[in-house]
């Protein structure tokens, strides 16, 4: 099932946030959701398409997708 397909047990809207914002407010809604959950994150900020990448791949969360909209990334994350 794509991850686009599966319910989030949260989002988090950083569009508009400067780096490193949208990451860091994605670290901290995945401290609040048991494993396995996924996490949505909106950003406009071209940053975050290198630094959640490089971040899931060092933390050992996964990230599931990422979709381009017409005004921001959806990155979907999966807390390990």
């Amino acid at each position: 099932m794509p991850a686009t397909d599966t319910e989030p047990a949260a989002t988090v809207d950083a569009r508009g946030s400067a780096c490193p914002g949208p990451l860091m407010d994605l670290i901290g809604k995945l401290r609040t959701v048991d494993s396995g959950a996924v996490v949505v994150l909106r950003s406009d900020n071209e940053q975050s398409l290198t630094d959640v990448r490089e971040w899931t791949e060092e933390s050992g969360n996964e990230l599931l997708d990422v979709e381009e909209a017409d005004d921001h990334y959806a990155f979907y994350v999966e807390k390990a």
